[in-house]
């Protein structure tokens, strides 16, 4: 019978993965990529939640001159600091924070349509 008791497969745990992933770049904070409708058709992209130690301003700069639009860095009170593009760049922005390496593909959260 002790045969049988090694073929068994243990627990199947379906946080294991989770808690390994304790470290790096955004472990347990997401950044959340969101689209606001302006007037008409135009809108307006807000990616927060990314770590105070970026400079914001240089990856605004990098992502305006990759996307060609506009864009600006918000304070909040609450949220702190917001970036806001010019337009429906969800998916561009998700890309470019992962390929340039801020932000595992993971720890990305789009919200949206």
């Amino acid at each position: 019978m002790s045969e049988f008791d090694a073929n068994i497969p243990t627990a199947f745990d379906p946080f294991a993965e989770a808690n390994a992933d304790d470290s790096g770049a955004g472990t347990k904070e997401y950044v959340h990529v969101r689209i606001q409708q302006r007037n008409g058709r135009k809108s307006l992209t807000t990616v927060q939640g990314l770590k105070k130690e970026y400079s914001y301003s240089k990856i605004l700069k990098d992502l305006k001159k990759e996307f060609c639009c506009n864009g600006t860095v918000v304070q909040d009170p609450e949220l702190g600091q917001v970036i806001q593009l010019q337009g429906d760049q969800r998916k561009n922005v998700s890309t470019f924070l992962v390929q340039a390496g801020i932000v595992k593909k993971d720890h990305i959260k789009i919200h949206g349509f």
